[in-house]
Formats: C-alpha cells, sequence, structure tokens
C-alpha cells in the first residue's frame, strides 16, 4: 500500500529510542531527510519536555513535541498548549502512594521532577538490584538516572502545574494493586491513567492521552488525522495509533499492538527499525 502522510508522530521508549535510551545517527539524518522534503515530523512520547534533549543526537530536530502522554505540546521552545494536574490530585495520589509505598515521580512544569524526601527509602528500594527479567533495560536504567541524578527530593510539593505522575514497581502484583487503587480514586477524583510496561503507570489530566495531543498539533499546523501516520510500541501509544490515518507498530511491539495497526517495521528498535522503515516507504527511488 503506497502511502503519502503529510505529518509522520514518532514514539520514543521502544521505537526512536533504543534500550540504551538513545535516538541514533541514522534515524536523526532520515528525519532531516523527510523535513527537507516538506513532510512533517513530531515527538509523541509519554516522557517530559525536559527529559528529550539528553536522549537525541547533536543537532536533532523535529516540528513538534507532544509530551507527557498529551498534556503539553511545543513547537520550538513556545508551548502550544499545556494541561495541568490540580493540585488536590497530587496531594491525595502522593498520600495514597506513601500508603502503598509505590515508588513515584511528580513532573512539575519548568522544575526537575519531585518526589518527597520522607518517601526516599521505600522508593530507593525499589530499584535495589538485581533486575528483575520482565523490567525493560531502558526502564531499569531510566529509574536509576532519576534516583541518581534526575530526581528533587524536597520536603513539600513544589511548582504550581503539573505534567504527571510516573509510578514504578518491581513487582507486577505490586503495580496492579496500586493501578486499582487508582481507579478507585477515579471515582473520586476524575484523571487519566496511561501504561507504558508491565510495571509503570503514569497519571494525567481527565480526558488527556496522545491522540488529544496530537489533534491540538494537527490543528496548530493546519492539518488533519487524515493527513497522519504514527510508530509506536506500547499501550499508551494506541489512542495515538488508532486516530492517525496510518498506524505502525514496531517489531518489538506486543502482539496486542501488532494486531491493530496498518503495517510493522522489518526491524526492532535496536536496529534502527523506524529509520529503515522510513527509508523504505518515503525515501527510495521509486518515491
Amino acid at each position: 500500500m503506497e502511502i503519502k502522510p503529510k505529518a509522520i508522530f514518532l514514539d520514543m521508549d521502544g521505537t526512536i529510542l533504543n534500550h540504551k535510551n538513545l535516538v541514533s545517527i541514522h534515524t536523526k539524518e532520515i528525519i532531516d531527510q523527510l523535513r527537507n522534503q516538506g513532510k512533517f515530523v513530531f515527538i509523541a512520547t509519554g516522557r517530559a519536555i525536559d527529559e528529550i534533549e539528553g536522549l537525541v543526537p547533536k543537532g536533532f530536530q523535529v516540528d513538534g513535541v507532544v509530551t507527557s502522554n498529551g498534556m503539553a505540546g511545543y513547537v520550538g521552545e513556545k508551548a502550544i498548549f499545556k494541561h495541568s494536574l490540580p493540585l488536590n490530585l497530587v496531594e491525595e495520589i502522593i498520600k495514597r502512594a506513601r500508603e502503598n509505598e509505590v515508588y513515584y515521580e511528580l513532573f512539575p512544569y519548568g522544575l526537575d521532577r519531585i518526589t518527597l524526601r520522607q518517601d526516599r527509602k521505600y522508593v530507593e528500594n525499589e530499584i535495589t538490584e538485581p533486575k528483575p527479567e520482565s523490567v525493560g533495560t531502558n526502564e531499569w536504567l531510566s529509574r536509576k538516572e532519576a534516583i541518581n541524578e534526575k530526581i528533587m527530593w524536597v520536603d513539600e510539593i513544589v511548582g504550581k502545574e503539573f505534567s504527571k505522575f510516573y509510578f514504578f514497581a518491581k513487582s507486577k502484583e505490586h503495580i496492579n494493586h496500586w493501578k486499582k487503587e487508582l481507579e478507585r480514586l477515579k471515582k473520586e477524583i476524575d484523571f487519566t491513567t496511561s501504561i507504558s510496561s508491565n510495571h509503570n503507570v503514569e497519571v494525567m489530566a481527565a480526558n488527556v492521552n496522545k491522540a488529544t495531543g496530537i489533534q491540538q498539533m494537527l490543528k496548530h499546523f493546519h492539518l488533519s488525522d487524515t493527513e497522519a501516520m504514527a510508530i509506536g510500541d506500547s499501550d499508551n501509544d494506541l489512542p495515538m495509533l488508532r486516530l492517525v490515518h496510518y498506524s505502525v507498530a514496531m517489531k518489538n511491539a506486543p502482539d496486542s499492538i501488532k494486531e491493530i495497526v496498518d503495517d510493522v517495521t522489518e526491524f526492532t528498535c535496536d536496529e534502527d527499525g523506524v529509520a529503515y522503515y522510513l527509508k523504505k516507504r518515503f525515501l527510495s527511488e521509486q518515491y
């Protein structure tokens, strides 16, 4: 099937990021060529905007970035839309996370992610070796980096606007128990949850996901979802993959994702699967 989208949305973890949490030079070069041809290329990620710079090669550029699973969208350094978690929800979730001893990171806009100092002991305990086999290498490395370098340990909540919560547990039973707790809380305060692995869950504002973020980004560029394609690999990509006209799953995606898309890449995220797919589709001589 020949496809000629005007806009391409790319997930990061498990998609353009390899399992060492890096975007290759090859992927950057392919994105540059597509943009030079007049296509719009965007990132649509669960990561917050401040996390991206350290993961991409020097000179990496896209037309826009949808971050925190649709909570904010940026063109260059300018936020073109932004949602925030209400403070009462933030406070209640931290209280319940403490009661359940769940690892959490809260992402205030414009500040480092935070965890309250009183919760540090059990949070750090979640990333003690050995790494469980079922935890992805990239997720484990990200949590190690967060504990050692990224988290700002504070005595009280700082910031006024918050892009998301990220929760993690080494044990599937532990994180699944926490997901049930969040579902109970939803009956009291409305919000959205998103999952990108068997060991995590994220919290965003109500009625927000990657698809809603993409719709706002497309509107800004006077494009429609019928002119868009997307590539992803996990459950938090499902709203995005269902929205766009043409959807692609990574070879390393679970079967549940592959079953709902139009195509699957020939190579994994560790084999530059996105770069090779886009090159074959859009940069070969026949196009």
